[in-house]
């Protein structure tokens, strides 16, 4: 813990991750008077860039759109974890944000009372056990949606009789050598595709085992028109116009998906004929049975799974395991692969609002009976937000967005003496859909736990940044479905000033 934890502040911020550093930023800098903490269950600042230890950790997104707005990145479009960690800590040293975060120190549970427009936040000390608690009068939830504490493993039908080491990409040890190892990867989301080419060069190979095939495309690891518009612009000039550049790119490439999948498919699969060796089959193996972006697409910077193929360091396999041998995996096909290590790269355990639970004036809350508002409050809930990043492209470009908008909405409370914010449909029949609206299995198997999305703005959990930045920067905070409320003891106080 970087300094003594306070009993009180303005907002709480939960998580110290890419989302959480960038929340920190914008209300210092927009509410410089208001007071802040942030809580990190972890011993460490940066979320899933200090968790992921696997070999070739990365963006797949590009950094000039994955990285903040108001910090220039100065390195490859695509980055390993280490460089990018680097520069989230940076940017929360450069600000001060480091010395606000609490370390080892869990949100469990957060109860709101009305008459003081307070949340009262139990909170354990998960290097001793201690717990204590906290008062605020908002929460701004940076913890993502998914269990840190550990990932999604299936259980596999005689998975004890294998003689060798299984492991999980969330917790990678350190001291695994996998130099002229046989691997087997199971899976084929973006955690595979990049192990795969990362162990390629020192294992004695390296075995993809999926179920179902996922899309993959070649992305160039450097940006070389950032390099010259930085030169011709200077570097911060010349960073907003690549940033901008790449949101349009980004975009561009989502919408031709879904209003062209067929022709989207038959894209991807030229540029992945072009990649592998001829006569390789590519329909087996890289033609999923989805459109494109129904689930997200797996980057390869600068072809890395496709040239791993090609050299014969690594091999794709669909087919389903029947059960685990004493060397390996037995297939439903009947075919076997030999394996050293296995590696189960089978997904996250999906988490919302980081494991906490929130009870209003007494009412504990199910996230499941919760409508999404603006993709950052929960109908019913007040003083509560949250950053979801996108799914199609770079997460913190929706999460700056959420941050500026949440300012905004401070400011207009402040010029109003509100201090309660409750968003409530303005229509009770509604109709309503899964928050995320995405294939992912990591998502579908946690739909039910998840809160709602209605079918209309402001309930929408919007994918397109364009209407996210009229709906967040641009038009008022205020509207029929946000009602704002000033709280018994704000009121009472301000009569008493008054009299006084």
């Amino acid at each position: 813990m970087t300094a003594s934890q306070p009993t009180s502040v303005d907002v709480l911020i939960v998580g110290a991750g890419i989302s959480g550093i960038g929340a920190a930023y914008y209300l210092q800098r927009e509410h410089p008077q208001r007071s802040y903490a942030i809580l990190e269950a972890r011993g460490a600042s940066g979320g899933t860039w200090d968790l992921f230890r696997y070999p070739g950790i990365r963006s797949d997104s590009d950094l000039h759109t994955f990285g903040y707005e108001f910090k220039p990145w100065r390195d490859d479009a695509i980055a390993d974890g280490d460089r990018i960690l680097a520069y989230v800590r940076e940017a929360a040293a450069e600000h001060g944000i480091d010395q606000k975060i609490h370390f080892h120190s869990k949100a469990l549970n957060a109860s709101w009372s009305s008459h003081d427009a307070r949340w009262t936040v139990d909170i354990e000390h998960t290097d001793t056990g201690e717990r204590e608690t906290l008062t605020c009068n908002w929460i701004f939830c940076a913890g993502g949606y998914y269990r840190y504490d550990e990932g999604f493993s299936p259980r596999f039908e005689g998975q004890e009789r294998f003689r060798g080491q299984v492991v999980h990409p969330q917790r990678w040890p350190q001291d695994l050598d996998h130099a002229g190892q046989r691997v087997l990867v199971i899976g084929s989301g973006a955690t595979a595709v990049t192990l795969v080419p990362a162990m390629a060069g020192s294992a004695a190979h390296v075995t993809m085992l999926q179920r179902t095939p996922s899309y993959v495309m070649p992305l160039p690891s450097k940006d070389k028109l950032a390099d010259r518009l930085s030169a011709l612009l200077g570097e911060e000039r010349g960073y907003a116009v690549t940033r901008r550049k790449n949101i349009f790119r980004q975009q561009a490439i989502w919408r031709f998906c879904q209003r062209h999948p067929k022709a989207a498919r038959r894209l991807i699969r030229h540029y992945n004929m072009k990649m592998l060796p001829a006569g390789y089959p590519v329909d087996e193996h890289f033609n999923p049975p989805y459109d494109p972006w129904d689930q997200r697409l797996c980057a390869a910077p600068n072809g890395d799974l496709f040239r791993a193929i090609r050299e014969g360091k690594a091999s794709v396999v669909t087919d389903r395991i029947r059960e685990f041998t004493e060397t390996g995996v037995l297939l439903e096909s009947g075919r076997t692969i030999e394996a050293d290590i296995i590696v189960t790269a089978t997904g996250l355990n999906v988490q919302a609002m980081g494991g906490m639970t929130l009870t209003v004036d007494g009412e504990p809350v199910r996230l499941a009976d919760t409508i999404a508002y603006k993709g950052m409050m929960l109908s019913g809930v007040p003083n509560f937000a949250y950053a979801i990043g996108y799914t199609n492209s770079s997460w913190t470009l929706k999460v700056g967005l959420l941050c500026e908008h949440f300012c905004r909405l401070l400011a207009r409370m402040d010029a109003h003496g509100d201090d309660i914010a409750r968003p409530v449909p303005a229509d009770p029949a509604m109709p309503t859909r899964p928050f995320l609206d995405f294939g992912a299995n990591y998502i579908q198997r946690a739909i039910d736990q998840l809160p709602r999305q209605g079918d209309r703005p402001p309930w929408r959990t919007s994918l397109n940044y364009a209407a996210d930045v009229k709906l967040l920067r641009h038009l008022p905070v205020e509207d029929a479905d946000l009602h704002f409320s000033r709280s018994s003891a704000r009121a009472t106080s301000d009569a008493t000033e008054v009299n006084v």
